[in-house]
């Protein structure tokens, strides 16, 4: 039988549409009208370790799973959500669908920063985590094919909106499921860092680091609405170790003059005090702000990628007390 190319386009759309939306994958219809979706990548075999119990004893509980994975985020224009308000009728969703909760935790109960830099996170500006305001729901279902499928749900957000991540992988039959996943009861222990990167080591060992994911164009003072994991590294520090405190200064390039660089200076390092205040949640009374101008190049001002270099904020420890 032949058909024509209306019944041939008919089929290949219907059978895309199969491939897209599988009968056994996720769909998070609870998410609200505002959200719109800042990535979505499939891959046909990959794997994540998934979280299955909070930080403790230096270690995130976890399951090393792998299948066909989707990867989604998505961003809430909303400023008036919580971030109970996000996950509690996805969670409900999530159960309604026949899913078993493995872990289900906000910010601290989960292991605050340690937790935070030990999970699967997306780059910004598909995802943005507050360190202080974040929540994880992670679970389980069996397939009626045969096979598991694994959900890990990250929800956060900004003083404007909210955000939402969902790791789903599908796994083979049952058994498979079972010897990839390390066994239902016995999860993986993953270690986590303390240091998430070589920044609080540096920051550590010189006394000062210098915050090279803040940077400003020339005569600009404001930053962006992203994630900026260096920041994150300052007030997670900040929190573990309460009788710490720190200077930040303020640097730029030599265009304009001393007076003129060292108010704009100074309010760079004001702008990095707002954000660890606003969106870390650390005390302002633990940090001063001020502004040396010019005065300390780290590279030359006569080039573009000199001038550029000069434009930087640099956290100084002060004490520990």
């Amino acid at each position: 039988m032949r058909f024509g190319p209306f019944v041939r386009r008919a089929v290949t759309a219907v059978c895309l549409s199969l491939w897209l939306h599988p009968a056994h994958a996720f769909d998070p219809t609870s998410l609200p009208n505002a959200a719109v979706i800042t990535h979505d990548a499939r891959q046909d075999f990959d794997s994540f370790v998934l979280p299955t119990g909070r930080f403790a004893d230096g270690a995130i509980p976890a399951r090393a799973v792998e299948g066909a994975l989707h990867r989604r985020a998505w961003r809430i224009n909303s400023a008036g959500l919580s971030t109970l308000q996000i996950t509690a009728p996805l969670r409900e969703q999530i159960e309604e669908a026949g899913y078993d909760i493995l872990l289900s935790c906000e910010a601290a109960s989960c292991g605050g920063f340690d937790f935070r830099y030990g999970i699967p996170v997306l780059p910004a500006p598909a995802m943005h985590v507050d360190l202080f305001d974040y929540r994880v729901v992670t679970a389980q279902r069996d397939l009626s094919g045969g096979g598991v499928s694994y959900l890990y749900v990250l929800i956060s957000r900004t003083r404007n909106a909210g955000f939402v991540q969902m790791f789903e992988v599908i796994e083979g039959d049952g058994e498979q499921a079972r010897s990839v996943a390390g066994g239902t009861d016995t999860p993986v222990a993953t270690p986590v860092a303390r240091e998430a990167t070589g920044f609080e080591a540096t920051l550590r060992r010189d006394g000062y680091a210098i915050l090279r994911d803040v940077d400003f164009a020339t005569g600009a003072v404001e930053l962006l609405d992203r994630d900026y994991p260096e920041l994150a590294a300052v007030a997670g520090l900040l929190q573990r170790e309460a009788g710490l405190k720190i200077l930040l200064v303020g640097h730029t390039d030599a265009e304009g003059s001393l007076e003129a660089n060292q108010s704009l200076s100074k309010r760079r390092a004001q702008a990095v005090v707002a954000r660890l205040a606003g969106a870390y949640g650390v005390d302002a009374s633990r940090m001063v702000a001020q502004g040396a101008g010019y005065l300390a190049p780290v590279a030359s001002n006569l080039t573009a990628q000199g001038r550029e270099a000069n434009r930087r904020v640099e956290v100084v420890l002060l004490s520990a007390e």
